[in-house]
């Protein structure tokens, strides 16, 4: 863009074919001039950095919330992993930096649903939101089969695997554990569990006592000198309790998931190091009810903000400096004074909040906002009522618990009603020892501080001084790199295509800070490029640099420009690049330039013209001169012949053999059959000597009728006329039951497998590709009974289920089967002896079908003709 090393990603809500291979071999290495539409733009410039400079590189994705970054990120990755170099180490990293999206983003786990001891309902699930627990177009299954596989690309053992499920399937269920209230003998209320199914079967997972977990919910070991209490917790300290532990179970599993991640990507020690960081971080939020969250997120986004500018302007600076032009100081917004107000560790907001988190008596929001109010009554980023009061100002908007911050993108309300109840989020001591006491090896590694040897009292820190101490963690490690830019923007909200609003797009524009980042490059010259591609894109505009310049990039460029006559102002010759001050003068070459390309084409277009029509009219001078000869010869050659040969009869025959022959073909082309391949009507020979020809072009037509219509035939539909084909063979005037079959089609799936959830397990069973399912009746040869039973033949095993729960009950190997066979309705009775079940009998209603499959998979698998026996009473 025309605002520096800044991507604008506007997300399309539709597909686009821009991000296939060949654009990525299209971009790599290649100099981008002006606008490119991709963000692989900004990846390859980032990864040149990277490969020829020492420092490290950093590309930070803002922005639009959701798909729209998380796409970016993937892209960008993508783009990396395919330009980097080759090598069997780097390619396993590769494979594996690739792979850590699906893991990171999760996927469902219903398809283990019952080793886990989990419902396949999502509903049933509290912490799942019921509105969006499926998805059109999404397969769940295919899903969880990717994301395990990329466990398994990354390094993850199956162990590892089904540790992370089940503690993730912990979190799901402590959700569904219901508390109720019981009052003790004192008269204190008490809380107890509802309903231990759930407890139960968590402590099953995690193979920990439920009698320890139970206690832990519904009690606080409080600890004063040297005594300890047992407190029982009401139902809402046990909710929250509750709610803490799956919090912190969810966000310490994640934590060691990046971290395993980390671990298996990581470079060997003592190998050369670069890193390239891409970071995909939420977007500025204004809401209708601002809480504790986009307080933190703003934050965050302001940091960022400040460390954009900065970056930005010494950015600037430096290249100016590098190619020795005059730097024009910029005024901007610096934001620190913000900053400041939040993060000042001594009288900032989050400092203020960690104090009243900590004060002893009764803690409520309302001693919070007095205490900021008093602080910042006369900070001009700040105001709430009781600030706006005092200056006489009414502002019916701003409610009594609220505050107001003035951020760098704009005026934000915070409710600070659960600010202190967020920020200080913590996790009773008694539920630490409890998951550290579970025998599951994964869910106790992330408890330590569970460790009755390693009891600390004290308490840990607080979310808002967590976030706080990991933004300066990132702020460090940005200031350290070289940071590129892709900021996300949703053009509507309704995610319709097309659709562009210029408010939404707008409002986030501004809080972007892209506002400061076109005033810093407008400032100076916005547009800048090295001279050997500027000069190859423009020099048809000159007339002493084209068609050729013999001398350097620079004088050429200095040439070219200085014959446009551009304001000197406009213009300024770096040591290796041109730049220029406004995009005007740039929008005015590039309309140039097509106005010059269209002139080069019409003079290629009258060139290529010229040549074309000079050289066929030599060619047609050339052939009318070969024509004229052969005709003057021809006249002398018939003279002679009427002349001096005879034999005039003979000629007059083959004169009307011939023309009968030509009447006949032409009448036979005037008056062809109909194309369909049913229908054998031909037009009969005319005379007699034509008889044998006639019958030789019926054939020939007839065959390529039949061409024609297998050439257009889908591979189904002549799977199915192969089947038809197989079973006219098998049992054409051998089965009454063949006539009545020719009019209706294989299907081959008669049970609606992928519909029905229930008939997921027999895919487990049969993995193999399916060739034919039905229902069919098993004939009991003890007693000719008849059991209904789901047949599914596959190619490589006949799999009988039990319709109800779809139970596989008899499975197969084709290479046990003899082969198939046909008879009258079932037999009577017999005995068999002990051991020997005997052939497998089954009444069908699709027989010809179930056979002739049946008979084809045999062949296909043993490549050999198999026995048939078909028998036909009727």
């Amino acid at each position: 863009t025309y605002i520096g090393d800044v991507v604008i990603s506007v997300n399309p809500y539709r597909p686009l074919p821009i991000y296939t291979s060949e654009k990525v071999q299209e971009y790599r290495n290649c100099n981008f001039f002006a606008v490119k539409p991709h963000i692989y733009a900004i990846a390859d410039d980032a990864y040149r950095s990277l490969r020829d400079r020492d420092r490290d590189q950093c590309i930070l994705i803002t922005g639009e919330s959701g798909a729209g970054k998380t796409e970016a990120s993937k892209l960008v990755m993508s783009y990396v992993a395919a330009v980097c170099s080759k090598g069997e180490e780097v390619d396993k990293v590769k494979e594996q930096l690739l792979q850590s999206n699906p893991v990171l983003e999760g996927k469902r786990l219903a398809p283990r649903a019952q080793q886990l001891k989990l419902r396949q309902d999502c509903q049933h699930y509290g912490y799942l939101n019921p509105e969006s627990s499926s998805l059109p177009g999404m397969d769940d299954a295919a899903n969880f089969r990717t994301m395990q596989d990329a466990m398994a690309v990354i390094g993850f053992s199956p162990a590892e695997v089904t540790a992370l499920l089940e503690v993730t399937a912990v979190v799901l269920k402590l959700g569904n554990v219901k508390l109720s209230s019981c009052y003790q003998a004192s008269g204190m209320e008490a809380c107890s569990i509802a309903e231990t199914r759930e407890l139960h079967e968590i402590c099953e997972l995690i193979r920990l006592d439920p009698g320890t977990l139970e206690q832990a919910l519904c009690s606080r070991t409080v600890k004063a000198r040297d005594e300890t209490v047992l407190t029982a917790l009401s139902i809402s300290q046990g909710y929250y309790g509750r709610d803490a532990l799956a919090k912190n179970i969810y966000s310490r599993l994640f934590d060691w998931l990046v971290n395993r991640i980390n671990a298996s990507i990581q470079v060997k020690p003592g190998k050369q190091r670069k890193v390239m960081g891409v970071l995909d971080i939420y977007g500025f939020e204004i809401f209708q009810d601002n809480s504790f969250e986009q307080f933190i997120i703003n934050y965050c986004n302001e940091k960022l903000q400040q460390i954009f500018i900065l970056m930005t302007l010494k950015e600037e600076q430096e290249e100016y400096v590098r190619e020795g032009i005059q730097w024009t100081p910029v005024e901007f917004f610096d934001n620190s004074i913000i900053c400041d107000l939040i993060e000042n560790s001594k009288c900032g907001i989050l400092a203020m909040l960690d104090e009243e988190c900590l004060r002893p008596g009764v803690v409520n929001e309302d001693t919070f906002i007095t205490k900021l109010n008093q602080l910042f009554a006369t900070h001009k980023h700040y105001e709430s009522k009781e600030t706006q009061n005092t200056k006489h100002v009414t502002d019916v908007s701003l409610l009594q618990r609220c505050f107001r911050i003035h951020h760098y993108a704009g005026k934000v309300t915070y409710n600070v009603t659960g600010f202190i109840e967020k920020n200080n989020d913590l996790l009773f001591r008694d539920l630490s020892q409890a998951m550290w006491a579970a025998r599951h090896t994964l869910l106790r590694s992330l408890f330590p501080e569970g460790d009755p040897q390693k009891v600390s009292l004290k308490l840990p820190p607080t979310a808002g001084s967590q976030f706080k101490t990991s933004v300066a963690t990132l702020m460090k490690n940005l200031y350290s790199k070289n940071p590129n830019y892709i900021r996300c923007i949703k053009p509507n909200e309704t995610k319709t295509a097309m659709l562009f609003t210029p408010e939404l797009v707008l409002a986030q524009i501004r809080y972007l800070g892209l506002m400061e980042n076109v005033r810093v490059r407008r400032a100076g010259y916005a547009f800048r490029q090295l001279y050997s591609p500027f000069l190859q894109r423009y020099k048809m505009l000159g007339t002493k640099t084209w068609p050729q310049w013999a001398g350097g990039d620079r004088e050429g460029t200095e040439v070219l420009l200085a014959e446009l006559k551009f304001p000197p102002e406009e213009l300024a010759y770096g040591h290796t690049k041109i730049f220029i001050r406004s995009p005007r003068t740039l929008f005015d070459l590039e309309k140039r330039r097509q106005e010059r390309v269209a002139e080069l084409a019409t003079l290629i277009q009258k060139m290529f013209r010229g040549w074309r029509c000079r050289t066929q009219f030599q060619l047609m001078r050339k052939s009318q001169i070969i024509i004229s000869a052969w005709f003057r010869g021809h006249a002398v050659r018939r003279m002679y012949r009427r002349y001096f040969r005879s034999g005039a009869s003979t000629c007059l025959a083959n004169f009307i053999y011939r023309r009968l022959v030509q009447k006949f073909l032409v009448g036979l082309q005037k008056n062809l059959p109909p194309l369909s391949v049913l229908d054998r009507t031909w037009p009969p020979a005319p005379y007699k000597f034509l008889a044998g020809a006639n019958q030789e072009l019926k054939t020939i037509f007839c065959r390529w009728k039949c061409k024609k219509y297998r050439e257009q035939l889908t591979p189904q539909r002549k799977a199915l006329l192969q089947a038809k084909l197989c079973a006219s063979e098998l049992f054409k005037d051998k089965k009454t039951l063949y006539t009545k079959s020719l009019q209706q089609p294989f299907q081959g799936e008669y049970l609606g497998l992928t519909q029905n959830p229930k008939y997921q397990k027999l895919h487990a069973v049969a993995k193999d590709k399916l060739v034919m399912a039905e229902t069919v009746r098993k004939v009991n040869r003890a007693n000719g009974k008849t059991v209904p039973r789901l047949l599914l033949l596959t190619t490589e095993h006949l799999v009988l289920a039990e319709p109800k729960a779809a139970q596989p009950k008899t499975v197969l190997s084709l290479s046990d089967i003899r082969g198939p066979g046909g008879t009258a309705p079932p037999p009577r009775p017999q005995t068999s002896t002990a051991g020997n079940k005997g052939d497998l009998l089954l009444v069908s209603s699709h027989l010809i079908e179930l056979i002739t499959r049946l008979h084809q998979t045999l062949m296909d698998a043993t490549a050999q003709a198999l026995p048939l026996h078909i028998t036909d009473q009727y």
